[in-house]
């Protein structure tokens, strides 16, 4: 493929990372955003750049829509419009029942998993679409298994989040089908990440693997193979379609 501008959100670890680093290998020029870890968003650089591929690094809180404005438009001076978009920043919480949410745990939650992809895409549409002089592109939205199992005692605010993504998905991709832009989403199931440490199980991917109908938990790779397919011309009549990759749970 003709080099291509690819945004991936929270790329600097787990699917995110493994999605840079395979897109990259598909011919995209890479942008892998962070939040606060520098060092790990420039060893994915790194890796790209060593394999022969561009990449760039760059910081932005994808709960911040200044911060979203502000990384478009770096992308547009570096390297000009995006063409491809992975929305794939998120975080979960503490486990809890929905007795013992907060407002601000709710209000943090919704900002970073909901609003902030909904920013992304609203900058993705205006760069990508033909109705705005764009040549088309394509968004990939990162959701999760969690949508349609609602995870009870743990995180039912994160799988409403989810669920929204997942609505967000089809509902976008209908709205933008006729000015070039495709939009699918990915829901993987438990998935070996660092994410789980952020919520307090480091171990979660590990303890829940007997539990999994393939005997074990998915990889980052598995995630992000079917994410870059979603991104390549073998995808090209796919849109409003969430896949799930969980193994069958």
């Amino acid at each position: 493929m003709d080099s291509k501008t690819l945004l991936v959100t929270g790329a600097s670890r787990g699917i995110g990372a493994q999605t840079a680093l395979l897109a990259a290998q598909s011919g995209w020029r890479v942008a892998v955003n962070f939040h606060s870890n520098s060092l790990a968003a420039d060893a994915v650089v790194r890796q790209i750049r060593d394999a022969g591929g561009s990449a760039i690094s760059i910081q932005a809180d994808i709960g911040v829509e200044s911060d979203i404005e502000k990384m478009f438009a770096h992308l547009d001076a570096k390297w000009g419009p995006i063409e491809g978009l992975v929305n794939n920043a998120g975080i979960v919480d503490f486990s809890q029942r929905v007795d013992q949410f907060s407002a601000e745990r709710l209000e943090r939650m919704m900002r970073i998993n909901v609003i902030g992809p909904f920013l992304c895409a609203k900058e993705a549409v205006l760069r990508m679409s033909t109705r705005h002089g764009g040549p088309g592109g394509v968004i990939v939205n990162v959701g999760s298994a969690a949508s349609r199992l609602g995870s009870p005692n743990q995180y039912v605010d994160y799988a409403a989040s989810k669920g929204a993504i997942d609505v967000m998905t089809v509902g976008l991709a209908k709205e933008v089908a006729s000015e070039g832009i495709r939009v699918n989403a990915v829901r993987p199931g438990i998935i070996d990440t660092e994410i789980h440490a952020s919520g307090g199980l480091p171990h979660r991917a590990r303890d829940l693997a007997s539990q999994m109908p393939m005997g074990r938990a998915g990889t980052s790779e598995e995630v992000a193979n079917a994410i870059v397919w979603l991104l390549s011309p073998s995808a090209t009549y796919c849109s409003g379609s969430i896949l799930d990759i969980a193994g069958a749970r």
